[in-house]
């Protein structure tokens, strides 16, 4: 048998375990969880990094025509379109629209400007819109490579829209290039679909103009102009700009291409915060976006990302907790099933130690039950001896209780009927004895085979003892009662006036053998007591009655 302590440890431990389980399960699902931020939000800044990257190769494309236009502008035209034929940045770095040039004039004398035109591209193109409230303008002398709808913006004085103006003016000033904002491009004139897009200046500052020489086109270009729109004191007089526009919707897909898919939303913003104007949206934006920042040239707009993996994301920790969960719960349904075990096996035990220790007292009482019947039938023959005149009167006394006897045996027994009265079998055992019938008083209670067959044994024992040593003996008076007291029964029995006081320190073992019925079979109670010459016992137990 396992002590009690051992039993707490065991269900300790167990307890124990499963909570460690729970605890490791809950760090790993945060674990997973935060590793799938941070592989987001890695792949977030790869994206951010990406766009960044091909943004500044189009810058070196800007700077590369620059350096061209400046090396000889009277063959810009040619030149930057066999450089860019033979560079293929829309094949190596797609996403922008072209490279285009836009030359300075004087707001009012374009002729310089569509004689440039002409010469590039062979027909007739007059500068627009013609409304500009400037004193110069920068009109596009050259978009490449050509195509239909490029082919609108040729002409047009970029200088004498604000947004583009702004840009432009910022890049004179510091000679880096310049992002514009948000603006429609002049060729979505003849787009379908219309997209919002930018563009990105690039400054050509004029050269010394030589001394002596035949006047050339670039002679009557706008750039001694430029100091009077310089917006800081200092700056350089500029000739014109290289520019690149983008379509932020064609931009984003030639960055991004197919990681488009595998992304859930994007947001692109030109600057920071949610007022920032918007550029590109694609997807829905969860709580759990990335915001990562943007180098559009000299200014820094905010991309966010949202890939919406659920089951990534929390989908592998609620399957990791609730795994840890599974385990912790079978870790205590096995410790449950093997604590039933446990107690199964200790129960049969003890049912098996019952029952042996039942055995040996039935082996006892049997022994006891012999002895006791020798002894009653030996008292029996005195009490009829002492009553009969001669032999044939003893015989016939003797042999009638000898029979009565015999038939309240058989009925304990054999269980005859369903159910037996208590004052018939106390008046019996006291009939024997020689006891009138007023001796034994009380209602009538019926008894069920097994209460009648332990009261039956508990007076037998008590007449017994009382023929050995009390009233039954002649030595004293005998009173036997019993009633209801609630939901029990309480029979007494009480031997008074006899010769001495009975010594009850100790329990013979018919007396523990009927305790035992007592409390054990009827789930009652016992008590005796002995005092001043008298002897009181009384038996409580559970009414039963199924006469009642």
């Amino acid at each position: 048998m396992r002590s009690v302590w051992a039993d707490r440890l065991m269900g300790l431990l167990v307890r124990f375990v499963g909570l460690v389980i729970l605890i490791a399960t809950l760090i790993a699902a945060a674990a997973s969880f935060l590793y799938n931020q941070a592989q987001e939000a890695d792949q977030a800044s790869r994206v951010a990094t990406q766009i960044n990257m091909r943004l500044r190769d189009h810058i070196a494309v800007l700077e590369g025509v620059r350096a061209l236009y400046q090396s000889d502008t009277a063959t810009s035209g040619p030149g930057i379109r066999s450089y860019l034929a033979a560079l293929q940045p829309q094949v190596h770095a797609p996403g922008m629209e072209g490279v285009g040039i836009a030359a300075a004039m004087r707001t009012g004398d374009p002729a310089g400007i569509e004689a440039q035109l002409g010469a590039n591209y062979g027909r007739d193109i007059k500068v627009w819109p013609g409304t500009s409230q400037q004193p110069i303008g920068f009109a596009v002398t050259l978009v490449e490579p050509y195509t239909p709808r490029r082919n609108v913006a040729l002409g047009f004085d970029m200088y004498s829209e604000p947004i583009r103006r702004e840009a432009m003016r910022r890049a004179w000033q510091t000679g880096r290039p310049a992002a514009s904002g948000i603006a429609y491009l002049a060729q979505e004139k003849a787009a379908q679909q219309k997209q919002p897009g930018f563009l990105i200046y690039v400054p050509v500052y004029a050269r010394p103009r030589p001394a002596t020489g035949p006047a050339t086109p670039a002679d009557s270009a706008p750039a001694p102009l430029a100091p009077t729109i310089a917006t800081t004191p200092g700056a350089r007089p500029v000739e014109a700009f290289v520019y690149a526009p983008f379509r932020t919707r064609d931009f984003m897909a030639a960055v991004l291409g197919e990681q488009l898919h595998s992304i859930d939303g994007i947001e692109v913003r030109a600057g920071e915060g949610p007022s920032a104007p918007l550029v590109y949206r694609h997807g829905a934006i969860g709580w759990d976006a990335h915001e990562q920042k943007l180098r559009v040239a000299d200014r820094q707009w905010t991309i966010r990302i949202s890939y919406g993996r659920f089951i990534d994301r929390l989908g592998r920790p609620l399957g990791i907790i609730l795994f840890g969960a599974a385990l912790a719960f079978l870790a205590t349904q096995l410790h449950r099933v093997q604590r039933r075990r446990i107690d199964a096996a200790q129960a049969l035990a003890e049912e098996r130690a019952r029952h042996a220790e039942d055995r040996e007292l039935m082996i006892g009482e049997m022994a006891h039950r012999m002895k006791n019947a020798f002894a009653r039938i030996g008292a029996l023959a005195r009490i009829t001896l002492r009553e009969s005149t001669d032999l044939r009167d003893f015989e016939a006394r003797f042999d009638g209780r000898m029979r009565a006897l015999s038939d309240a045996k058989q009925m304990l027994v054999t269980g005859a009927v369903d159910t037996v009265d208590l004052g018939k079998i106390i008046r019996r055992e006291l009939d024997l004895m020689g006891q009138p019938a007023d001796a034994a008083q009380g209602p009538d209670v019926q008894l069920d085979d097994e209460t009648a067959q332990a009261l039956s044994l508990a007076v037998h024992e008590f007449v017994t003892n009382s023929i050995k040593y009390g009233a039954l003996a002649g030595k004293g008076d005998l009173a036997v009662a019993w009633r209801r007291v609630g939901d029990d029964i309480e029979l007494s029995w009480v031997e008074s006036a006899l010769p001495e006081t009975p010594q009850i320190v100790g329990e013979s073992f018919g007396t523990q053998f009927i305790r035992t019925l007592i409390e054990r079979q009827l789930k009652g109670s016992w008590d005796r007591r002995a005092a001043d010459h008298s002897l009181a016992i009384t038996i409580r137990w559970p009414d039963r009655d199924i006469a009642a």
